[in-house]
This record gives structure tokens, sequence and C-alpha cells, in this order.
């Protein structure tokens, strides 16, 4: 059921380095209506769907007075998302976009975050509305959102960066010739 990794026209991909970094635990996983990319949305706003995590019985313990809260952020594995590509072509804009810039699942650490609205709660198994990912996603976090620390509404995007990539490959020439005292080498 893994749909094949795309590559568009123009992007750059990377050799990934042979061993990671860090571990993780995964606490459960998370069950959407979603079996292919194609029929995700392409973030939790798009949808109305109810969506559930199923916290593993070794982690329910940490759900406690979870019921208190109307939000959640989940954060959770894009485990079927390309990790290699450092520049994409998004279908949104003309020309290429670095993968920082974008909220894509394809980057080197897949990890995606969403806002979502906790609907109830049985057991283990959270009632959720505001997910974006495949079914059988390997959930990694919950945590509280709240409007007072986490919501900023003076942030602004300029699409993902209009940035031509000459500048960009420039700034990262002339970085690659300072040592992080800033002295050239």
């Amino acid at each position: 059921m893994s749909d094949p990794i795309d590559r568009r026209p123009g992007e750059e991909t990377v050799t990934l380095p042979a061993s990671h970094d860090a571990g993780l635990y995964f606490i459960g996983h998370i069950r959407t209506p979603w079996a292919s990319r194609a029929e995700c949305p392409k973030n939790g706003l798009q949808t109305d769907a109810i969506c559930t995590l199923e916290v593993d019985a070794t982690f329910a313990p940490g759900l406690q007075n979870v019921e208190g809260v109307s939000h959640l952020i989940v954060l959770y594995w894009m485990d079927r998302a390309a990790r290699d590509i450092v520049r994409q072509m998004p279908r949104h804009a003309e020309g290429s976009r670095g993968t920082f810039s974008l909220r894509s699942p394809a980057r080197p650490n897949p990890i995606a975050l969403s806002v979502v609205e906790l609907l109830g709660i049985d057991g283990p198994t959270l009632s959720v509305r505001g997910l974006d990912c495949l079914d059988g996603t390997p959930l990694l976090d919950i945590k509280p959102y709240y409007a007072t620390t986490d919501s900023r509404p003076d942030a602004t995007i300029d699409r993902a960066g209009t940035a031509k990539t000459s500048e960009v490959s420039e700034a990262f020439e002339v970085s690659k010739t300072r040592d992080v005292s800033g002295a050239a080498r």
C-alpha cells in the first residue's frame, strides 16, 4: 500500500548520512480515512474527517488530564515520505523551493505537526479533527495547544520565500568560507 516517491523535474536530492543522530519511540499510530497520498488533504484545515490517535498501552498513562484541553498539537512521522529532497518543485509555485521553506512531508526528518480539535477520549484512543496524514502513520507526541503561547497572529510569510536559488547558493558559498566566529578561513 506504499505509494512510489514522486520526483518532479528540477528537484534536487542529497545522499543521506549512513547513520542516524537520534532514536525515537513511536507512541502509537494514527487512523485516518486516507490510504494514498492522492486522497490526503494538503493540511488539516481542508477536512472535517474524524481521525483517531491510538496510543500504545505503555504510553496511555501519559493521557491523564488531556480531556481538559480543546485542542492538541500532534507530532507524527510521515514514514512514507521522501527524505533526500533538499529543493522541491511544489505544484503551487513557479520554480524550486528549499525544503525548509515548505511544509511538505518530504524532508530529511519527516516530522509533521497539526493542531487538532479534541473531540473525545475512549481509553487510549483520542478522536480528533484536523489531520492530514495516511492511515497507520506513526504517532510521535501529543502536546496541549495553548492559544496564549502558541498563536502568533503577527506572523507573516512571503509564500515560502522568494529568494532566487542563485542568491541562496551564493550565501551558502560565502558561509562555507567563514568559521562560526565570522572570521574568514
